[in-house]
């Protein structure tokens, strides 16, 4: 037999369930997948139309346990599993920190960022690191630059400390605690990436279940979203050196952002999301 009619079973309870995604898949066939995948202890990429032995009982009562979990509770499939993937990479998540998803990990990996980047950028700083996925990222994509990852939350460092140990990254990434670029006065990056909290007020008062369970401290922005964001313009440029940028995500937040920033015109970068989503200023574009 193969495992896909066994994933459809799953995939079923859970549209019937009426869940929201976002977390690492996007519909339920691809949740249940996951979820089947790694209760069998199968690789993710694994044909579900391969033939396998019929899985043992014990086996099956795990993935029915995952899907009443993640059912009846609403939590992030990542939380119940304590793994999230990023761009093929494997990190360790809790509910000390947001599920890693972030579209700077697109823009990482795709390189269009690249030919923006100072010839001599040497230092990124990961700002709102959170469970520390794009310092990770980062530093895989640039072997040659040193990467500070930076959080006001203990908590979230604590998540990203165990993802450098992971990926054996201890030596090129070094984990700062503070209140946006306060906690790391006085340096400077040839590049800034910053996952901000940015959802408005009203959208985070309509989140459903499995979003609220993530730390609000990471998501919410205030009124407009940009609560977060007005300081950090303002001061990214003491941070950035000669020909440094500064790589923005604000989700669904571009119209709030342009109602905040009219002066500016950063650079909208593709992503599959879009081109509304991530942004680009350079230190010349930011106020001085």
């Amino acid at each position: 037999m193969s495992l896909a009619p066994l994933v459809t079973q799953v995939a079923r309870r859970l549209e019937a369930a009426r869940l929201s995604y976002g977390h690492g898949t996007t519909c339920a066939w691809d949740e249940a997948a996951w979820l089947v995948l790694h209760a069998l202890g199968q690789p993710l990429d694994k044909s579900l139309d391969d033939s396998a032995p019929p899985p043992r009982i014990s086996a099956l009562k795990k993935v029915a346990t995952l899907m009443h979990a993640r059912i009846a509770t609403r939590t992030p499939l990542a939380y119940l599993l304590r793994e999230a993937w990023l761009q093929g990479i494997s990190f360790y998540v809790d509910e000390r920190c947001i599920v890693p998803r972030s579209l700077l990990a697109e823009v990482i990996a795709d390189a269009s960022a690249d030919p923006w980047l100072p010839a001599e950028c040497r230092r990124v700083l990961d700002l709102c690191c959170g469970g520390g996925s794009l310092a990770v990222l980062a530093a895989l994509a640039w072997p040659e630059m040193q990467v500070d990852a930076a959080d006001i939350s203990a908590d979230a460092l604590e998540v990203a400390r165990i993802n450098v140990a992971r990926h054996s990254l201890q030596q090129r990434i070094r984990l700062l605690q503070g209140d946006g670029l306060a906690a790391c006065a006085g340096e400077r990056y040839g590049l800034i990436l910053c996952n901000p909290p940015y959802v408005n007020a009203e959208s985070m008062a309509s989140l459903p279940p499995e979003y609220a369970a993530e730390p609000a401290l990471a998501l919410a922005g205030g009124a407009d979203g940009m609560d977060f964001i007005r300081p950090l313009l303002a001061h990214a440029a003491e941070h950035l050196t000669e020909g440094g940028v500064l790589l923005l995500e604000i989700g669904h937040e571009r119209e709030h952002f342009e109602a905040a920033f009219p002066q500016l015109a950063p650079v909208w970068l593709p992503t599959s999301a879009g081109c509304e989503q991530v942004l680009l200023l350079t230190r010349d574009e930011l106020p001085q």
